[in-house]
């Protein structure tokens, strides 16, 4: 049975549409919004229509990945992504005169910053409750509230407590800080 582009492509949506968190929360970890979050759904689309070859191979149906390899998939992609962008930045050269025309949240500046973002988002991981600690972690690697209790060994309700009390002692402090909280991703 030979499969075409397009008829994978509602199978390959709905796989997708089935664990909407995952690709979000890797878009938060590496800090991708608009085109970047754009090009990391492509490039995860990409890499499970190739993979669907392999799937057909072994009799699996494209729509029951885990989402196990839908977040590994995502975190490669997105590791793939930011490696390819430095590679490029390193080639680049800017001569003086266009040295004005430099995106200025772009290069070294930015690095150093999501860098010290993330640092001060794990020291404040570091500072909660340490029965919280572990789902908060899960969480923002991209693990769902089910895969959390599965893992962990609690019930749902447990998890969803120490998940959403964990989540407002991380939001707590990373205020106190100064880091501001966009409540709208």
């Amino acid at each position: 049975m030979s499969t075409t582009p397009d008829s994978i492509s509602p199978a390959l949506e709905r796989a997708l549409g089935k664990f909407p968190g995952i690709l979000r929360r890797v878009c938060w970890r590496y800090r991708f919004s608009g085109s970047d979050a754009d090009e990391l759904l492509q490039e995860v689309r990409i890499r499970l229509w190739r993979a669907h070859g392999e799937l057909a191979g072994a009799g699996e149906h494209i729509e029951n990945i885990p989402a196990s390899y839908l977040h590994r998939t995502a975190l490669s992609a997105a590791i793939d992504l930011l490696r390819r962008r430095r590679a490029r930045r390193t080639d680049q050269t800017v001569s003086i005169e266009d040295e004005d025309q430099v995106d200025e949240v772009s290069g070294p500046d930015r690095d150093l910053a999501e860098s010290e973002l993330a640092k001060q988002v794990e020291q404040a991981i570091d500072t909660i409750q340490l029965s919280r600690r572990p789902v908060v972690r899960m969480h923002l690697m991209g693990h769902s509230r089910e895969e959390i209790a599965r893992v962990m060994g609690w019930t749902p309700d447990k998890t969803r407590n120490l998940l959403y009390r964990g989540l407002a002692e991380l939001r707590e402090r990373l205020q106190a800080e100064g880091v501001k909280w966009n409540s709208q991703t």
